[in-house]
């Protein structure tokens, strides 16, 4: 071979090597530093444009189960307990009814000074609103994380700085999962009348797949646990919204409400059945049926009705104002 073809393959070889190795000594200096982080990228689906800070006129404090308080601006705040709440795949119309529930409630919480200490003003859990920060629903959501949270955003962002007032004062927005075709008065549940949360039709609740629920315990389980020697003599009321009032076991009486916490019941819509040693509880809905059915936003979002609509049935009454000068000392 004659020496001009060697030296071209030599030359040729070089340049490919030399293309190989210089993006190794780009990528290397970064490695070796341990930083992991500047060469490893978030996956696309996981990325998300967070909510402008701007639109947040304070922060909420709240204290984890961990016992750690995190210090989140209220409209982030919003979005992580609307995303904690409601199922991220309903109508977003429904995401928005939400986000006004969300809202009102840490607004009149905190207007009312009921925080619950110096540090911290309302618990991640039940006690308040349930509350996961952005780790917390990347784990939930995996590669649904950042499409889940899209929606949320958006329907918090085209709701901000919105609340629920009745006679100038935010609302108690009360809410819960599925109806049993109807809500409920407060005082029929909690024994103190609020003039915007009445029993109202909520006939689209019956999709839900929490609609129906049966619980069974032993004859003798219900017995110890009431004090009472049997189910025979037993009656029944009902409310307005159709759930069960008062309980009579013969000469002992007992509230739905009474009756549902003690057996960990769905709902307080039940009817109880004796088959042989053991008791049937047979339930209609999900929760403790006052103020807004979730169950029912959505269904009520699927037939083209706006949150607005959506609100203004559930809380009867009710105004949609936006954040007042009212908290302006929550700053």
């Amino acid at each position: 071979m004659k020496r001009e073809n060697w030296i071209g393959i030599i030359a040729v070889g070089g340049l490919f090597m030399a293309i190989l190795i210089i993006p190794t000594l780009i990528v290397v200096p970064f490695t070796e530093s341990g930083d992991t982080a500047q060469v490893r990228e978030t996956p696309q689906e996981f990325q998300v444009e967070d909510i402008p800070s701007n639109l947040s006129p304070f922060s909420v404090k709240v204290l984890r189960e961990s016992g750690k308080v995190e210090e989140v601006p209220l409209e982030k705040y919003v979005s992580r307990v609307v995303a904690s709440e409601m199922p991220a795949n309903f109508e977003l119309e429904a995401l928005k009814a939400q986000s006004l529930a969300a809202r009102t409630y840490i607004i009149r919480h905190l207007v009312n000074g009921e925080s619950i200490s110096e540090s911290a003003d309302v618990t991640d859990t039940v006690q308040h609103q349930v509350y996961k920060n952005d780790e917390e629903l990347r784990q939930l959501w995996q590669e649904q994380y950042a499409s889940n949270m899209k929606r949320i955003n958006q329907a918090v962002q085209e709701t901000s700085g919105e609340i629920m007032t009745y006679n100038s004062e935010p609302i108690t927005a009360a809410f819960f999962s599925t109806s049993n075709g109807f809500t409920e008065n407060a005082e029929d549940y909690w024994e103190s009348e609020i003039p915007y949360l009445k029993s109202v039709e909520s006939p689209w609740d019956e999709t839900s797949p929490k609609f129906n629920d049966q619980k069974i315990i032993t004859s003798v389980e219900l017995e110890a646990a009431l004090g009472i020697s049997s189910i025979s003599n037993t009656t029944l009321t009902k409310t307005e919204g159709n759930r069960v009032d008062e309980v009579h076991f013969g000469d002992k009486t007992f509230t739905g409400r009474e009756i549902r916490e003690a057996f960990d019941l769905k709902s307080s819509d039940f009817s109880i059945q004796q088959k042989g040693d053991h008791i049937i509880f047979t339930t209609k809905g999900y929760g403790h049926g006052v103020g807004m059915s979730q169950y029912g936003a959505n269904g009520m979002a699927l037939s083209g009705k706006s949150y607005k609509d959506i609100v203004k049935h559930y809380y009867k009454g009710i105004e949609i104002s936006p954040v007042s000068t009212q908290t302006a000392s929550l700053k």
